[in-house]
Parts: structure tokens; C-alpha cells; sequence
């Protein structure tokens, strides 16, 4: 799954996940189970928003409604190469579980230290959710990338399950790290349906939500966009700024050396009525990323009824998806060609029946969207098939 600015507080009224309580108050048990989720530090700060923490956020939330309660620990460190402390944190928390215990642990604090993990998968019940495989992350030396990829492999090897956020993600992390497919399951991030955006004009006003990162490929989108200097575009990149200061840099300096200042801007990081705002502006979402397991930002804009411009790599074409009538309601290019991306900005720019087709579509899978609950029960399942005893004390 893939780093990107969104917070999914509601405005009033019940949370989601007391709606979904609510509904499903029939079926649940009166006495939960609990799941200790570890993850990262910062899970909450909205100064560092990414799609990892916005789904640890939310599937806490709604977990209950399918019987489990969750306890969260929030290990703080500079995952997934932490530092002494960070992994001292981390194997004390796992110590002081109890036998059995259900464990749910994001992978980007897991899948990096083997030898705290591994040796707790024969006396807790280990799922590990991966958002991005640790060696796709854009940017990696050649060598740390490969000392990560096999550090994941050991923890996902030992590990009872493994939870991927696309049917994409669950076939990559079983062909790349040779898992059993029956231990390898997919909880897709769900989405909350929002109004639709009323847009600008209907065509100029462009949307990136995604971190400031190498691997969302902002430099990309620049370049294209320097390429159709000549339509009347904006665009908006909100976004994370803080994870890679150099990268930044360098994009700011390639605004200014394609004299985009007053066309594109690096909003930084949004959430709630702030971000909501961007949303409602846009008329087209566009993310040239490298690397994804999944793309919520591309299904918030599709809750929206926005349609997408976006790379066709890993799981974003499923997150694009189809309306039920089979239209799609994207345009997808090769992650490394922005003059592809420039000319598909020309046909959004200069055919009225592209957009209404991709505008209809986006209608369209907005209405077929699933919500988080299903997240929640596709998660619950896997929970639920955990070893509840030691393997070690059988």
C-alpha cells in the first residue's frame, strides 16, 4: 500500500466504526477478543500522515464490530532499520505478551528485525500486515534494499499469516518471498463514500495526494506537466514534506527552473476539512508513483467521484477499478514516461467526451466502492484463524 496524506475524521455524528458496531450489534459477541497491534510511532500525528498509519488508524476503530478489541502499542523509531532503543521497545512489548496471544504487527516495524520477531512466532499468534514490500521502496541502495528483502522474507516465513492490501500485494508477496498461498491473505483498504466534488471548471484543476517521496514520483509529474506548460492547468500536490528534505529541495528547484511557481504548488501535509477542501477543488486526481501495493489516495478521490491519472504499477489498477457498467474511471501511463502522461493531460484538455466518460465511470465506481467495514471483516477472519496456544509449549 502506498504513503499518502489522508485522515478520515467525520464531521459529526457516529464514527464509522460505532455505525458498523451498530449494525452488526446482532451477530457480534458480547465478550471480545483482543489483538495488540504494534506499530509505528507517530501512527497519530498529522504532521506525518501516510496511507499505512491513516489504515492502522481506521481498521482499529473498526475491528469490534467483528469481535475483536484492539490494544495498540506505537513503538516509535526509525523503522524498518530502527536504532537500539526503538528495538529494545519493540522487544519488550512482544516479551510482556502473554502466551497466545493475538498479535497483529505492521510490517514496516516488523518485517526489518528478524531476530526480535522471529523468535516470539512459536509462542504468540503472528499476523504481519505489509503495506510495501521493504525492497520496493524507491531509492534504496542496491545493497541495503537486498538486506531488507531478505530480512522480510525470514519474518514472513515464520510468521502464522501474512495480510496484503490487494489481490496484487497477495501474489507478489507469495511468488517474491515463496510463501504458502493458504497463509497469505488480502484485506483491501476500504473508503469512505464523500460528496461529490463540484471541481473547478471540470478540467483544469489538478490533485497529488501522496508523500514527498522519490517513489511517488512528484519529479515525474513535474516534468509532464512543464510538457503541456500551454494548457491552463493548477495543480495542488498535498503531501508530507519532512521524510525527504533533499527531494524537496530538488523538486522546488524544478518548479523554478520550469517557472511554475504560481501553477503548481507543494501544499504539504492536509487532513480533515483542509483536506476535504483540496478534494472538492479538484477536477482530475493525478499520481505518478513508482511503486504501490494498493493507492487509497486514488480511491478517495474515486469517493468523490474524481476520475484518475496515474501510473500502471503494482495495485493501482485494481484500486482504480471499474464501474459496474465497466466503464474505467482512470487513465493509467508507464511510471517512467512523462511525456505519455503529458499527452494523455492533452486529451483531458482537449476532448469533452474523454472526460465525460471518465467522469461517469468515476460516478460509477464511487457508488460500488467498499466501505472499511469490509476491511475490518476481511481482517477479523484472519485473526480469528490464529493459533490461540503456544506452539512452543505443545
Amino acid at each position: 500500500m502506498s504513503d499518502v496524506t489522508i485522515d478520515r475524521a467525520p464531521s459529526l455524528g457516529f464514527l464509522p466504526a460505532q455505525r458498523a458496531a451498530s449494525r452488526n450489534a446482532e451477530i457480534i459477541p458480547m465478550s471480545l477478543r483482543t489483538v495488540h497491534f504494534v506499530m509505528p510511532g507517530g501512527v497519530d500525528d498529522p504532521a506525518a500522515p501516510s496511507g499505512g498509519n491513516a489504515y492502522d488508524r481506521r481498521v482499529s476503530l473498526d475491528l469490534p464490530g467483528f469481535g475483536w478489541q484492539v490494544h495498540k502499542h506505537a513503538v516509535d523509531g526509525e523503522w524498518p532499520r530502527p536504532g537500539a532503543a526503538a528495538r529494545a521497545e519493540l522487544a519488550r512489548v512482544l516479551r510482556e505478551l502473554p502466551d497466545g496471544a493475538a498479535v497483529l504487527l505492521d510490517g514496516l516495524v516488523a518485517c526489518g528485525v528478524p531476530e526480535i520477531v522471529v523468535p516470539e512466532a512459536d509462542r504468540l499468534g503472528l499476523a504481519v500486515l505489509v503495506h510495501l514490500p521493504l525492497g520496493d521502496e524507491t531509492g534504496l541502495e542496491a545493497a541495503v534494499a537486498a538486506e531488507l528483502d531478505a530480512k522480510e522474507r525470514t519474518v514472513l516465513r515464520a510468521v502464522s499469516a501474512v495480510i496484503g492490501t490487494s489481490d496484487w500485494a497477495v501474489r507478489r508477496l507469495v511468488s517474491h518471498h515463496g510463501l504458502a498461498p493458504d497463509r497469505v491473505h488480502v484485506a483491501t483498504p476500504g473508503a469512505d463514500i464523500a460528496p461529490l466534488a463540484s471541481g473547478t471548471d471540470g478540467v483544469s484543476q489538478l490533485l497529488c495526494v501522496a508523500a514527498v517521496t522519490p517513489r511517488k514520483g512528484q519529479h515525474r509529474l513535474i516534468e509532464a506537466l512543464a510538457a503541456a506548460a500551454d494548457l491552463p492547468w493548477t495543480c495542488t500536490c498535498v503531501g508530507g514534506l519532512g521524510t525527504d528534505p533533499e527531494y524537496v529541495d530538488h523538486l522546488r528547484g524544478l518548479i523554478e527552473q520550469y517557472g511554475l511557481q504560481d501553477r503548481l504548488h507543494l501544499a504539504g501535509p492536509q487532513a480533515g476539512a483542509q483536506l476535504d477542501a483540496s478534494y472538492a477543488a479538484a477536477d482530475l486526481m493525478v499520481l505518478m508513483s513508482y511503486a504501490e501495493t494498493y493507492g487509497m489516495a486514488v480511491t478517495e478521490a474515486l469517493a468523490r467521484g474524481i476520475p484518475v491519472l496515474a501510473t500502471d504499477v503494482g495495485g493501482l489498477p485494481e484500486a482504480v477499478g471499474r464501474a459496474p457498467d465497466g466503464g474505467v474511471p482512470g487513465i493509467l501511463v508507464p511510471p517512467e514516461d512523462p511525456a505519455a502522461l503529458a499527452a494523455e493531460l492533452r486529451g483531458w484538455f482537449g476532448e469533452a467526451d474523454v472526460r465525460r466518460r471518465l467522469k461517469a465511470a468515476a460516478r460509477g465506481r464511487r457508488a460500488a466502492l467498499d466501505g472499511w467495514a469490509t476491511t475490518a471483516r476481511s481482517l477479523a477472519g484472519v485473526l480469528t484463524r490464529l493459533p490461540s496456544e503456544s506452539r512452543r509449549a505443545a
